[in-house]
Parts: C-alpha cells; structure tokens; sequence
C-alpha cells in the first residue's frame, strides 16, 4: 500500500513539473490538465490546487479559480501564496472586503509579504471607490461614478457588478454605444443577466426604440420578476406605447 501511495505520489510530481513547464510557456490551457492529472493522483496536495487556481486566473476563469484557492487554504491554512490567490480571485470578482479578509489571513502569515500589502491596499481602495460611487449615484453625479468603476475595474476585471452600474451611467449619460458594448459583452459571457438586459433596454429608449425596449425589459423580469428599475421603465416604455 505504502508502495502505491509513494508511486502515485512520484507520478502527480511528473505532472505537477509537466503543469510547470507549459505555465511557464504561457500554455495555460495545457497546465492546466496536467495540474488537474496530478490533483486526480493526489487530491490532498494544496500546491496542487494553488498551482491550477494560478492557471484558470491566467485564463480569465476567476470563479473556478476561486474555488482551487479556497481548496488549497483548507488543505493547508499555512499555505500563504493560497490565500494570495484567493484574495486576488475575490478582488477581481469585485468582493473587496473578502479579499481583504484573505489578504489579512496572507499577512498574519507573513507580515513583510510585499504582495499582500499592495494587493490589501488596492482592495481598499476598490472599497473607497465603491463608497464614492453609490453617492454620486444617488447626486446623479453619472460621470463621477464611471471614473470610480473604471478605476475600480482596473483592480476587478471580472466584476459584472461594477461593469452594469458603468454601464447604467453611460446610458444615463447618452453615451448608448459605449453602454450596449458594456451590456452585450456581459450578455456574452452571461445570457440570463438581468441587469444588463435591462441596460440594453434602457439604451433603447432612450434612442425611441420603444418596442425593442419593451422586449428587453420582459426580459429581465423573466429572469429577475422582482427586477425594480427594469419594472417601472417597461411601464414607462408601455405607456408611452400606447
């Protein structure tokens, strides 16, 4: 049995090298399946699952690699470089205060870790951004809250959130191709967003496509009924309508 444990073990190594050596040739799809050959052989190894959170990062895929970070901190809490990249996921996700909470976790583990201390400022400042941000709204301040979301993006890239509410603002602002373009790339990615099916809507009437609008705006009751903004401007859009 020993004997077993201790092959499979060398086996998930020659992966794990193989996972290496395609990272660092940029073939990230290809680490990929060797990192995930060598969890498969040994699914206790926290590096492991760091090493495959790394790559899906690299390749955009925020979420899965959110769920391989936490993996590999639940295998090993003393695992530093794990709550790094689980911090990182969060930020760009745009949760901000749990990749503080990660970026915290990282520095109790290491206080003079230089990347911890950078990435725990900017995920303070995504904070303070969207503080600043859900004021102006409100002051109708629209091009103020696009400053803040395109700072804040620059930390949260994958962050829908952060994208509708530019978005929303962009429209507000009459700027309407940059919003449908902020709109359709999320509808790429995620068909069934109510929020950005409502901002394609908005665009629409607003430039008098009223029925088009109206479309939109079914829509995003469809998939959220309980939608405020898209529920008052189909009512708004069928009235004018009739």
């Amino acid at each position: 049995m020993w004997k077993l444990l201790r092959g499979l073990s060398r086996e998930a190594e020659t992966f794990k090298e193989q996972g290496n050596a395609y990272y660092a040739k940029k073939d990230y799809n290809e680490a990929y399946n060797y990192y995930t050959k060598a969890i498969d052989m040994c699914p206790k190894n926290a590096s492991y699952y760091g090493n495959r959170a790394a790559t899906l990062m690299m390749l955009g895929r925020f979420r899965e690699a959110l769920g391989d970070a936490q993996q590999s901190v639940r295998l090993d809490d003393s695992f530093v470089r794990g709550h790094l990249r689980e911090g990182k996921c969060h930020l760009s996700l745009g949760n901000a205060m749990a990749a503080c909470r990660s970026f915290q976790r990282a520095l109790e583990l290491d206080h003079k870790n230089a990347q911890a201390q950078q990435e725990f400022k900017n995920a303070n400042a995504v904070m303070e951004y969207e503080k600043i941000a859900e004021t102006d709204f409100e002051k109708r301040d629209f091009r103020k809250v696009v400053f803040c979301m395109d700072r804040a993006l620059e930390f949260a890239p994958a962050c829908h959130r952060f994208k509708i509410l530019k978005a929303e603002c962009l429209a507000m602002l009459g700027r309407y191709p940059e919003a449908q373009s902020v709109a359709s790339d999320i509808l790429r990615m995620d068909s069934t967003n109510a929020d950005a099916l409502y901002v394609r809507g908005l665009c629409l009437y607003y430039e008098d496509c009223i029925e088009k609008a109206v479309q939109f705006f079914v829509q995003a009751l469809r998939m959220a009924p309980d939608h405020e903004k898209a529920c008052i401007a189909c009512r708004n859009a069928k009235a004018l309508k009739a």
